[in-house]
């Protein structure tokens, strides 16, 4: 059995001691930091990596970060240490940072993962400082989980993986931060960032020119920091990320649920406080408020667990491309479920309608439109280029939609004004005529937003004005504008 110590008075006086003896020997133990719990070992022993290999399950290519209990420690171990770094060490520790230096020979290859560079920090946690200093040996320590599944934040998420593996865990209580720490390297006088984490990119800008490595971005590239190279952070479960705006997150979200609840399926959806009210699923799981990234960082292990803990088959998360640490956060999120993004982005979120009054086609158009279903929904209107006063529907108009089961109840007439075009605005017009009004009239309409709905779907007539015609007339408008609005519906659904 694995032993839970606490951090208390007697941790310092005395348990700390033979903790670090059981490192320098070549045992394992686990260890707060502000970041996430660490699997730690000697790092100058080769014994204890592989270990710390064998315990994770972690491939032996994959390199350990390396703890240090004080920056001045590093040049025992970098072979070389440049200003830059040092201005990085001065700057950011003890903190959720760590730093690539080529490596000492003292360091072994198995703890460097066969690589001539090695990647250290110094953590902020003052009891595993301590213990390294007990030790009397840096700390290589990658996250206390097995290999793939989410990290843990509690001494006893690392018992729930490691009980039994290792000699220890140090209970520090749950850790601050929640994601691993940020890993960089110095290129060309420049950081790079390995991996995003809990110092952000806008911090280290202040101290140097930074860019994001660019395997971060490509499948099949090798990036260079620790924890990156496999699949990682990952649920039992299978997980499935939904990009895009609020709405057309929430919509789809809720056909997934609807259609894995189908097969059979429990089925969990990681939400916010802003939209969990919003999903009928079997599980839903606030990560927090949008307002308050620092908590959705916090809770995304936790809640990755908890999954595991109820047992879902399937799990639906919204994305949370959070303005400062957004980019750590789908870091791990992307990982956690093998790169699986459905994205709901559309060019268009608003189709509006114009024709001529307000009262008649157009109107049709917006009844017809809402008759058939959407992959990613948008909003359905109806505008007219020249309404005095709001009117209701044109009786024939109104006769031909009852006749066709559409619901036209509340449709009035309204008038297009310049604000109804913005960028994510269709609109479309019955005719070529009014189109050309609109061009004149608004200064706002753009060529990429306003056509003239049959030429737009590649039909070669019009819908002409039935006004004055006989009830059959705005029937045979009716039917030629449903054949358009059906390939219309076909180009929005294929995101053509």
């Amino acid at each position: 059995m694995t032993e839970k110590v606490k951090v208390n008075d007697l941790y310092y006086k005395d348990k700390v001691k033979a903790l670090g003896r059981i490192i320098r020997e070549g045992g394992l133990v686990a260890f707060p930091t502000e970041t996430v719990y660490g699997l730690g070992g000697n790092a100058l022993d080769a014994g204890a990596a592989k270990k710390i290999y064998a315990a994770k399950g972690r491939p032996s290519d994959n390199p350990l970060i390396v703890h240090v209990a004080d920056p001045s420690e590093v040049e025992k171990y970098a072979a070389e240490v440049s200003p830059l770094a040092r201005r990085l060490m001065d700057t950011f520790w003890p903190g959720p940072l760590t730093i690539v230096f080529p490596k000492k020979d003292c360091i072994p290859m198995e703890t460097s993962g066969g690589l001539f560079t090695i990647a250290i920090r110094c953590p902020r946690s003052e009891a595993t400082r301590a213990l390294i200093r007990a030790a009397g040996v840096p700390i290589a320590g990658p996250s206390a989980n097995i290999s793939t599944r989410p990290s843990p934040t509690t001494a006893d998420d690392v018992l729930h993986d490691m009980n039994g593996r290792i000699a220890a865990v140090i209970d520090g209580g749950p850790c601050q931060i929640g994601l691993e720490s940020t890993v960089v390297g110095i290129e060309g006088g420049e950081i790079v960032i390995y991996r995003p984490g809990g110092t952000t990119k806008e911090a280290l800008s202040a101290i140097a020119p930074t860019t994001v490595d660019s395997a971060l971005a490509k499948d099949g590239a090798h990036p260079k920091a620790p924890g990156m190279k496999y699949k990682h952070y990952a649920p039992k479960a299978d997980m499935v990320i939904v990009d895009g705006t609020r709405k057309h997150v929430i919509a789809k979200i809720n056909e997934l649920v609807a259609s894995h609840r189908d097969d059979g399926k429990k089925i969990a959806v990681i939400a916010t406080e802003e939209t969990k009210q919003f999903y009928d699923a079997d599980v839903v799981l606030s990560m927090g408020s949008r307002a308050d990234e620092d908590s959705i960082a916090h809770e995304l292990y936790r809640i990755l667990r908890d999954c595991d803990e109820l047992d879902v088959d399937v799990i639906f998360s919204e994305s949370f491309s959070t303005p400062r640490i957004g980019q750590a956060i789908m870091n791990r999120m992307l990982k956690a479920a093998g790169h699986q993004v459905i994205d709901t982005h559309v060019k268009y979120d608003k189709i509006i309608f114009v024709a001529q009054t307000g009262t008649c086609r157009e109107q049709m158009a917006k009844g017809i439109m809402n008759d058939f279903v959407l992959k990613v929904p948008m909003e359905i209107e109806a505008r007219g280029l020249v309404v005095q006063f709001p009117e209701p529907v044109n009786q024939k108009a109104e006769a031909v939609m009852i006749s066709n089961g559409i619901n036209w109840e509340n449709f009035t007439s309204t008038q297009l004004e310049d604000e109804d075009f913005t960028d994510d605005t269709l609109v479309l017009t019955m005719e070529h005529s009014q189109l050309e009004k609109i061009f004149e009239k608004y200064p706002s309409a753009r060529e990429e937003n306003v056509y003239v709905l049959t030429e737009l779907v590649g039909d070669e007539l019009e819908i002409l004005d039935p006004y004055g015609g006989s009830l059959q007339s705005y029937g045979l408008c009716y039917e030629t504008m449903r054949k358009s609005i059906i390939k219309l519906v076909k180009l929005l659904n294929e995101g053509e």
